[in-house]
């Protein structure tokens, strides 16, 4: 059987980039159970509504919805359950005292299959006010606009 290479993205968390301004990413190894990883690579799984914390130097990664595996039998796996995210020692100590600094959170962006493994992006972030949120809309609409006039202007259709 041939090993699996590059990445294979599961799902994403579209709003997170909405809802929150990224500082910095990780990218995390996670635990699974064998049920979970098959229910995985059937592409099945949320990240809405899920978030991390670092509990007694450990990360864990809550609200993750991964829905149980439909050929499963009585060892299947909680849907909803904490599961247990796996990063360095010293990147640990350092999202301790980015989280403790206080307005930071820690926010699942994307999962992905990587060589085989299941890896989640986790961003270091702040959330957004109301005001950022529609100034960064307007900000993408105009650029929009810029590109759609200069794209007709070069091609000579005012």
């Amino acid at each position: 059987m041939p090993r699996e290479t590059g990445q294979k993205l599961i799902a994403s968390n579209r709003k997170a980039r909405h809802d929150y301004s990224v500082l910095d990413t990780y990218e995390a190894g996670i635990v699974l159970t064998g049920t979970e990883v098959k229910s995985l690579r059937a592409g099945r799984a949320s990240l809405v509504d899920a978030f991390a914390t670092v509990d007694d130097g450990e990360v864990w990664l809550r609200n993750v919805h991964i829905p149980e595996y439909t050929q499963g039998t009585w060892t299947n796996h909680a849907p909803r359950r904490t599961r247990k995210l796996l990063l360095h020692r010293k990147e640990i100590v350092r999202l301790i005292g980015k989280t403790r600094e206080g307005g930071l959170s820690l926010v699942p962006l994307s999962m992905y299959f990587k060589n085989g493994k299941v890896k989640v992006e986790l961003a270091l972030a702040r959330g957004k006010k109301a005001y950022d949120k529609r100034r960064d809309l307007a900000k993408r609409d105009a650029e929009r606009y810029i590109a759609r006039t200069a794209g007709r202007a070069a091609k000579g259709r005012w």
